[in-house]
């Protein structure tokens, strides 16, 4: 493997390249990851330091060909996925490598583009205000800049459609725990798989991974369990905020562990939520999935229920979901989505037209703008009441009857990955809460599941099954009623252990 002409310590101490940029003794622990990650040796301080970030393992032999670094906020992340962009890309030294036309691509891939660019606008101060790189810079795209030497940097979000086909330098995964995504339950890994054959065709390509950590889930966490402390060419680092950072504020984070001990934890102290997990495996939300069905024409013999999620049109959608019950099995009807942008009053008038066309005259939702809502719905012929319910009940009532596979849902695919994509939140009282994650979207499951909920749970009047599976899930929960003897299943038992469950989260009042 060719060495480049200055090393990337070398760069990151010159005074004529990065060194102006990353003064003082504070950035020494992050001086030891880019040692440790490009094969340089380490003296026996920053050894020391190696192990309190990698583990007990001992320092690569060779240059990394991916390099982890889980570490809290301000610890100068995106700072350092700069310098190592700007360094790959400066002194990159395999053109023979490249096709004819080809070009090496140095890519950044965050949550969103405004995150991405973040790093972009930091490795362009390189090029533009280091006389040594300036003259590299060729032309300027939306995106990016192309350099001299047949390289070029770019940022994106994480569309693994996005990377395939280009020949990688080097790939930046910028807050890879947060990635989301309307099409993919699983954008992180996608994305890197999408990532690995254009790393393959250049010698010393790299891939950094950099991140805050968050559910123990995904890529990063992955990642984490499979090569920390372990020898090989995957490095992963694992740091605090303040051990990467020394001029943090201490009393900044020791407010935020009083205030939200869980958050600070992730957020400050480099360790994965253990208060966060998957709402359902996605392999169940799968399986309730009648394949090719994307609507149910409405049917004289069904009485329908619907759930409406309002939006006032500039970000979320508008949506609408409608269900009936039959043989004791939820069955999504009809699914309708009104993107932003888009006239509430207009969206109103649409969705009151498909709730006609199944003899609704009445709706749920949930109590989004109040009263705006309820006028133009009422506007239209069409009573809507609010949920007595918010999302995180309904999502939380939906499970059993997934679980029990007394669901059937259409085959839309957004609806699908935004239920994959639910998490699950335990508070320090114990209560759990379902939502979206961070930069996530739940309109469509959200209509889905309040619609669903009001067959399978809510509707006293429906005996079967579905009460009795209910009941019997309960009967250890109810100390009154434990005995050796089997206990006859009544529709008004049933309906006394549902609220039973109703008392234990709180959501109504113990029995007067």
């Amino acid at each position: 493997m060719n060495t480049p002409a200055v090393s990337i310590i070398d760069a990151f101490d010159d005074p004529e390249l990065f060194a102006p940029w990353f003064p003082g003794p504070s950035w020494n622990a992050w001086r030891t990851i880019l040692k440790a990650a490009f094969c340089i040796p380490l003296d026996d301080r920053e050894l020391e330091t190696f192990h309190a970030l990698a583990g007990d393992r001992p320092p690569p032999e060779r240059q990394v060909r991916e390099l982890w670094i889980i570490a809290g906020r301000r610890a100068g992340k995106d700072s350092i996925a700069s310098v190592i962009a700007a360094h790959v890309a400066a002194f990159f030294g395999h053109a023979d490598r490249l096709r004819p036309g080809e070009r090496a691509l140095v890519l950044n891939l965050a949550t969103d583009r405004d995150q991405a660019k973040i790093c972009l606008n930091y490795v362009r101060a390189f090029f533009t205000s280091i006389p040594m790189l300036s003259d590299m810079v060729g032309r300027e795209t939306s995106n990016g800049f192309e350099l001299s030497n047949n390289v070029d940097i770019a940022v994106a979000t994480n569309n693994f459609r996005a990377v395939r086909g280009r020949a990688v330098l080097a790939a930046i995964l910028d807050e890879c725990a947060f990635y989301q995504s309307e099409s993919s339950t699983s954008p992180d890994v996608e994305t890197y798989r999408a990532l690995m054959p254009g790393l393959a065709t250049l010698p010393s390509a790299m891939l950094i991974g950099i991140s805050s950590p968050y559910r123990r889930a995904g890529l990063l966490h992955q990642k984490f369990k499979d090569h920390y402390g372990r020898a090989g060419d995957v490095l992963v680092v694992k740091a605090t905020s303040k051990m990467l950072n020394p001029t943090l504020d201490q009393s900044i984070i020791d407010q935020a562990l009083i205030d939200d001990p869980a958050a600070a934890k992730a957020e400050w102290l480099g360790e994965f939520r253990d208060d966060v997990g998957g709402w359902l495996p996605s392999e169940v939300i799968e399986a309730a999935v009648d394949v090719g069905i994307t609507v149910r024409p409405p049917r004289p013999d069904f009485r329908y229920v619907s759930f409406c999620d309002p939006s006032g049109g500039a970000r979320d959608s508008f949506t609408c979901a409608i269900a009936h019950l039959e043989k004791d099995i939820g069955v999504l009807d009809c699914l309708v989505e009104i993107k932003a942008p888009f006239n509430p009053t207009e969206a109103t008038a649409t969705i009151a037209g498909v709730l006609k066309e199944y003899r609704l005259k009445n709706t749920v939702g949930d109590r989004y703008a109040a009263a705006w809502v309820t006028d133009g719905f009422a506007r239209q012929g069409i009573n809507y009441k609010h949920s007595e319910r918010d999302r995180s009940a309904i999502y939380l009532d939906s499970m059993a009857a997934f679980n029990s596979g007394r669901i059937r849902l259409l085959d839309n695919r957004r609806m699908v990955t935004q239920f994959s994509n639910l998490e699950r939140r335990t508070s320090p009282i114990g209560k759990d809460r379902v939502d979206h994650g961070p930069g996530g979207h739940d309109d469509l499951c959200n209509s889905a599941a309040g619609a669903l909920v009001q067959l399978t749970f809510k509707d006293w009047s429906q005996p079967g099954a579905a009460w009795a599976e209910i009941a019997r899930r309960e009967m250890a929960a109810m100390p009154q009623i434990k005995d050796d003897k089997p206990q006859p299943i009544t529709r008004e038992w049933a309906k006394g252990c549902v609220e039973y469950e109703m008392q234990q989260r709180g959501e109504i009042g113990p029995p007067t």
